[in-house]
């Protein structure tokens, strides 16, 4: 197993293929998945394949690699070894249809609305588009309001609406609501059903259990950095295949 720091991936080109620009992104195809630091495994061996469609939800214990693993499909971290594969295409090629909302939103020191005038230009979107989206996420009332005075569930459902913004194939949600009450996170899985329900593909890492019952069309369960499970959450929660998985969720504690 290579023992890399883990670093973020450097700047690639974008494919100038047309064709392959327009290839749906899924399946996606992840064989052989390991990484290592300082001499232990945090992914070793993650073999997954995800199909189009639904909400996948990716849950497991802390320090089961479920970050780690969500960042090296979105392509920003490199593997130690193994392959990412978005229908043929590398994963470090395919992050211009996919985005990435983390636990903690990063807002630029601007308007509500300019942050998401930054991303439309960015991307060569419509600006008109700005208000449906701020519509969407609850926010077009306080468009001209600076979004470092937003609230915390405020701000996340910025951030999203700035992840939404680019019409993403693949979203990507790494704790979104951990740090939430429970309003805002009711809010936040709104908005994101209605994502997924428009056809954008899902991939949500949470350890709310009751958050994945409510979100998850499948459930893949890390433990120490292996796949131990990944099947249908209407298999998965009455009826877990692995010990550990059910250990986690009888809120036994999992080493």
């Amino acid at each position: 197993m290579s023992d890399l720091p883990i670093t973020a991936v450097p700047p690639v080109a974008r494919p100038r293929d047309e064709a392959a620009m327009k290839r749906p992104l899924l399946p996606l195809r992840v064989s052989g998945l390991r990484l290592a630091s300082g001499g232990a495994a945090l992914l070793d061996g993650v073999d997954l394949t995800l199909a189009p469609g639904g909400c996948t939800v990716i849950m497991g214990p802390n320090g089961a690699g479920k970050s780690l693993l969500l960042k090296m499909l979105h392509g920003l971290l490199v593997p130690g070894g193994g392959e990412v594969s978005w229908n043929g295409t590398p994963a470090a090629r395919a992050t211009a249809r996919q985005a990435l909302v983390f636990q903690k939103p990063v807002l630029l020191r601007r308007s509500v609305a300019a942050n998401l005038d930054f991303v439309l230009k960015t991307r060569r979107r419509e600006r008109a588009r700005r208000d449906a989206l701020l519509r969407e996420v609850g926010l077009l009332h306080k468009a001209r309001q600076p979004a470092r005075m937003l609230s915390g569930g405020e701000a996340q459902r910025l951030a999203l609406a700035r992840a939404l913004a680019i019409d993403p194939e693949v979203l990507f949600l790494d704790e979104p609501t951990a740090s939430l009450d429970p309003a805002s996170v009711l809010v936040i899985e709104r908005i994101v059903a209605a994502a997924r329900d428009r056809g954008t593909r899902i991939i949500f890492v949470t350890h709310d259990i009751g958050q994945a019952r409510r979100m998850a069309d499948e459930v893949v369960f890390l433990h120490r950095g292996r796949v131990a499970e990944h099947s249908s959450a209407d298999v998965f929660f009455p009826e877990p295949r692995s010990a550990t998985a059910r250990d986690y969720l009888a809120g036994r504690i999992v080493l």
